[in-house]
């Protein structure tokens, strides 16, 4: 037996059953640089009556821009993706060795789910691999590449992973087929209706939209270049923004961090807060700004969005940035109804952690719950700044706290609004009081900050 002819087969019919999910790592990874592992895994499916080459899941390492990353890609070609023990377990010895190289894992995922004949051996293999991915998450960075059509339980992954891709046209992720859920919910729409990213705006799953894959290359290199590379050269630290002292919306206030270096993550989701990553100063920080001329009402869904980039930078050691312009909890019955103080409470826990800097800009107004979450000093803010034109106060305003006090006497009316008015939600009542660092001019505040990044950083 010629065992090189013989192995030169076996390795032909392997390209061949995974020659289209091949060209997608060769787009994501530098050139040449992909090592594959468990290459000769062949399993047999006795329902299907054929053969899983490779398990239907490619697995190695390679280089992007440089950097060492771990590579899970499922072969939709193989049995249509389908999910098994084996195939789980050999993604399960992939994420092993990512650990412990602590190297980032990327998963390219296109599955319409578990092989049938499998039962509950699949089942089993999913709760392992969902176990370990959820081990790694704050130790190994995970992203999620919807590759196509992701369904059942690998859907999970998009849930634990610390950033999830969509890609126009050709991404849907779904708990269930979307046909049978579109079904049982009485409507006729398309896969992409029910699973899209456009579908998903409430699922705070969509970490970003692309075209391609070489679009998620280049998103994926400029974030690991911010949580890598702690410091960079910077020129201008000295920077005035003129802007800032006419209007302090979220589109102006961009202007505060590094050119070519902000990315914002998940903006479909509650998109009246944005989470920046960038750099200012050279630094790499993580940022909340608050959009909205009145101030941000807060409810479940966009304090589970500051949570999770919270959790975020505390996982990487980023220095965390809230520009706070926040007037408190909103006040209706379906958020009063809501898990709204559960995700605060776990808000509050995910910032206790967070050992790197911890900077507050009350750049519009920082309103009772509002000036608590995000810039009381009893919070761990290490610095805590207000723009001369900012608003800190109890109440938003004399209005609001008559209706805080409903049973107040007309003659005691004209006290509340002299109390809470604009005059004594004046920033300079707080400083006085130690709790704000420093009253400072919009223009300036970049300035300010890379100062107080300099002297913070470890």
């Amino acid at each position: 037996m010629d065992r090189i002819r013989l192995l030169q087969s076996r390795k032909k019919q392997i390209l061949d059953a995974g020659k289209d999910i091949r060209k997608d790592i060769n787009s994501l990874v530098d050139d040449k640089s992909f090592v594959e592992l468990s290459v000769f895994s062949f399993s047999e499916s006795e329902f299907y009556g054929e053969n899983a080459e490779g398990e239907g899941v490619i697995t190695g390492f390679a280089t992007i821009d440089g950097f060492p990353f771990y590579i899970v890609a499922q072969n939709f070609a193989v049995l249509s993706g389908g999910i098994s023990k084996a195939n789980c377990e050999k993604i399960v010895k992939c994420l092993n060795q990512a650990e412990k190289a602590d190297a980032p894992v990327i998963y390219l995922l296109s599955s319409l789910g578990v092989r049938v004949g499998e039962g509950v051996n699949a089942l089993e293999g999913l709760a392992e691999l969902i176990l370990k991915a959820s081990q790694l998450k704050g130790s190994v960075s995970q992203y999620l590449i919807v590759n196509g059509e992701v369904y059942g339980q690998t859907a999970v992954l998009a849930g634990i992973c610390d950033f999830t891709f969509f890609i126009d046209k050709k991404s849907v992720l779904a708990v269930n087929s979307p046909m049978v859920i579109a079904a049982k919910s009485g409507v006729n729409k398309t896969k992409t209706d029910v699973g899209g990213a456009d579908a998903l705006q409430q699922a705070n799953l969509c970490s970003f939209k692309a075209k391609n894959i070489a679009e998620i290359k280049d998103i994926i290199i400029k974030i690991n270049s911010l949580t890598s590379t702690a410091v960079t050269d910077c020129d201008n630290l000295n920077d005035v923004i003129p802007e800032l002292d006419k209007k302090t919306d979220s589109k102006t206030l961009l202007g505060i961090f590094d050119k070519g270096t902000i990315l914002e993550v998940g903006g479909s989701f509650s998109p009246e807060i944005k989470c920046i990553l960038g750099r200012v100063g050279g630094i790499s920080v993580a940022a909340a700004l608050f959009d909205g001329q009145d101030g941000v009402e807060l409810s479940a869904l966009n304090i589970r969005k500051l949570k999770d980039f919270a959790e975020f930078a505390c996982c990487c050691g980023l220095p965390y940035i809230n520009f706070v312009n926040a007037r408190g909890i909103k006040t209706d019955l379906n958020t009063n109804n809501s898990i709204v103080l559960k995700e605060i409470g776990e808000y509050v826990s995910v910032l206790d952690c967070i050992d790197a800097p911890k900077i507050s800009v009350i750049c519009g107004k920082a309103v009772g719950v509002g000036y608590t979450l995000f810039a009381a000093k009893s919070m761990g803010y290490d610095y805590t700044y207000a723009f001369a034109t900012a608003k800190a106060a109890l109440f938003d305003g004399a209005q609001g706290a008559e209706i805080e006090f409903t049973d107040v006497k007309d003659g005691d009316k004209e006290k509340l609004a002299l109390r809470y008015s604009e005059d004594n939600s004046d920033p300079i009542n707080a400083a006085k009081c130690g709790y704000i660092d420093n009253i400072i001019q919009p223009s300036l505040i970049k300035q300010y900050l890379i100062a107080s990044l300099q002297m913070l950083l470890k």
